[in-house]
Parts: structure tokens; sequence; C-alpha cells
């Protein structure tokens, strides 16, 4: 008997190899598993890693109406001849355009993932814009999947799909983590000392880390104003920032990055492969997002052992219990940061706790492949009653 078929579709391979890393692979011994995306080679060398089928679209992650038009019409020829059991979108462009053509060809199962909506700091023409096209979204997709209950009860509350739509697999995330790969057991010591050594840390100060795109709506803006003005009271702490910085969309402000690159206690690393030797000279994550989904980095750190600091938005309050694992402060407020930060510095007893508490937390609610038995469970589901 064939497998159904399965069409998994993000905007770019990226997502599906960072937002989705493993999944498809697993998903390939239960379905015939057909992954759509943009970036045609790296798409090809990602589907043959997982053992897939691959369709190239040539998506674009900004408001492209003529493109995306052109997108809409290959995929829904394609997905007219392919005449797949579920086609499930990730992000938001490949929602609108994946929900669309799969509507239009008729595919009986139509699933949307929500793992974050720009348009909460969209404003003006843009944000209704973001609004009118994830309502289409939702209208086009049989199921909506949030990764999370905050997200969950933004979009109810805003009105854009019923309750009856949507559904949380567990306590949330797209994907968990990898909490067999992120864990203080696998990385070498030795490789942790050099790694300090390299990027000319202080062997004795904490380390406050932050991983992602160095980005305004990351908060960090916010971020280098509380640390600097941490640093001026506190000598013993270091602010490691691993990730790239974004000229073009949402750029850090001029007098960010002049902070950045003047400040002997501000380390920057750019984009980073693998971050566990980062995460393992660290104390502390401190993640002061304006939105998120479900944050991937907030989990690889608590399955490494770090307490975090978060903002109180979605996804992250969800992972962070306030005092057991970390701390959750406003968003865009520097001043709650600071002092947030000047706790961790302060109170070395209570950070300890934290540090015991959080890989266990991650453990028991957010391992890898506890998620994909949910998100199995529900495919399967969903087949039996169409």
């Amino acid at each position: 008997m064939p497998k159904p078929k399965l069409v998994r579709i993000t905007t770019i391979p990226l997502s599906l190899e960072k937002l989705l890393e493993g999944q498809l692979g697993y998903m390939a011994s239960h379905f015939d598993v057909t992954a759509v995306s943009a970036e045609e080679q790296r798409l090809r060398e990602y589907a043959e890693k997982e053992g897939v089928h691959y369709f190239h679209v040539a998506l674009t992650r900004k408001i492209t109406p003529f493109k995306d038009i052109r997108a809409v019409y290959k995929l829904y020829r394609f997905l007219q001849n392919e005449k797949p059991d579920i086609v499930h979108t990730h992000t938001p462009k490949a929602g609108i355009v994946g929900m669309m053509a799969a509507y239009l060809a008729r595919v009986p199962n139509r699933i949307h993932d929500v793992a974050g909506l720009p348009l909460m700091e969209a404003t003006g023409l843009k944000r209704n814009v973001l609004i009118q096209v994830e309502k289409l979204t939702y209208f086009f997709a049989t199921h909506v999947l949030p990764n999370s209950k905050g997200l969950q009860d933004y979009i109810l509350q805003h009105r854009f799909t019923t309750k009856k739509k949507m559904n949380i697999l567990g306590e949330g995330s797209s994907n968990g983590t990898n909490t067999d790969y992120f864990r203080d057991e696998c990385v070498e010591k030795t490789e942790v000392t050099k790694t300090k050594e390299a990027w000319k840390i202080p062997k004795d100060d904490f380390i406050f880390v932050f991983i992602g795109r160095l980005v305004g709506d990351k908060g960090i803006n916010e971020l280098v104003v509380a640390f600097k003005a941490l640093a001026e009271t506190k000598s013993n702490c270091t602010l490691l920032l691993v990730g790239p910085v974004e000229d073009t969309l949402d750029p850090l402000e001029k007098h960010t990055l002049v902070e950045i690159s003047k400040n002997p206690k501000i380390v920057t690393t750019g984009f980073q492969q693998d971050v566990r030797n980062f995460l393992a000279l660290s104390d502390a994550l401190v993640f002061p997002s304006y939105r998120e989904g479900f944050p991937n980095v907030v989990m690889e750190a608590g399955a490494m052992g770090l307490p975090s600091i978060v903002t109180d938005i979605n996804g992250c309050n969800e992972i962070i219990e306030h005092g057991k694992n970390g701390y959750i402060v406003p968003k865009k407020n520097s001043r709650a940061l600071m002092d947030a930060m000047l706790f961790f510095l302060e109170n070395p007893a209570e950070v300890a706790k934290m540090q015991q508490n959080a890989r266990p937390m991650i453990v028991n609610r957010y391992k890898r492949e506890h998620i994909w038995q949910l998100i199995l469970a529900e495919y399967q589901s969903i087949l039996q009653n169409t």
C-alpha cells in the first residue's frame, strides 16, 4: 500500500534546515514527503540529505505581488498533478502562497503552522496588509497550528480565525530541540577553553550570551543600553553576541553599533554554525526579543543548562518560569533588563538553582522526538477524519 503524500512548504530552505531540522526525514518513514521552497540548489541538497523529494518555487520574503501570483500558479499546477493528502506550510509567505494553491488544487487537508507573527511589530499600511494576508491564509487552511498559547490567544483576540480550526500540540514548539546534541557533556572542556581564549573573553567574568540575528526586534538596542549601564558599575561581566548583523531589514540603531564596536566587554562573533561552545562557556542567555513564535535558542540554552533572561512575550514566557529556570522582564525596557542582569551577577546561589532546573524542564517538555510524535499523531488523526 503506498504511503500518503505530504508536502511541506517554507519560504527559504534555511527554515527547513534550522526550524524543522530532522523532522521531514522522520516523516519520510510514514509519508511520501516533498519539500517545497526557494533557492533550488540549497533545497536539492537539503532534500538529498533528508531522503525526501523536492519542488522548487521562487518564493520571496518581501511583499512582491506579481512574483507571488506566479508562485501560486506554479505550486497549484504541481499540487493538482501530485494530489497530496496533506499540505503543511510554515512562515508567512509560504503560508499564503501554499494555502491558496492547495485550496485551489482541492487538497483535502491544508495545515498552516504559526511560529511567529511579524505583524505584531508592524505599523500603518504594512500592518494592515499583513493582517489581511494572515486572515486569508487561515481562511484557505483547514487546520491552523499555533506553536504557543500566546500566539493562539493573539489570533483569537484579533479574530483571524476560529478556535475550531486551531490546535496546539503538546506544550508548544514546531520542532522541539535536540536534547542529545544540546547537552553540556557533548562539549569538550578543552575546546570551550580554546574558544574563550580565541575571542579574548576574560576567564573569570560572568558571561551573558545572546544568540540570533542582531536586529532591532530582537531587543539588541535595549540589551546594549542595559549592558553598558551594568558594566559601568560591575566590571566582572561580558556580553557575548553570537549572530550576524543585518543592515537591510530592521537594522540596529547607529549608537548601538558604535557601542558594540568600541566596548571592550562586548564580544561579537558573527554567524556560527555550531553554538554549543558559546553556550557552554556562558553563564546565562539574554534574549530580549519583541516577538517570537517559540524560540529555539531559549530551548537550546536550557538544554545546555543555562537559565535565561527573556522578555514577557509568547513562547519565551512559556518556556521560562520566572525564578525557576530564568527571569522574565517587560519587552523594550532596558532598565528592567539591566536589573535582571544585575540580579544574576549578585545572586550566584539563585542562579545555580536555575541552572539545575534548566535542562530537566526542557527535556521533560520539548524533547525533539516527542514533538515529532505529536505532529505525526496529528497527521494521522486528520487523515482518519478526512
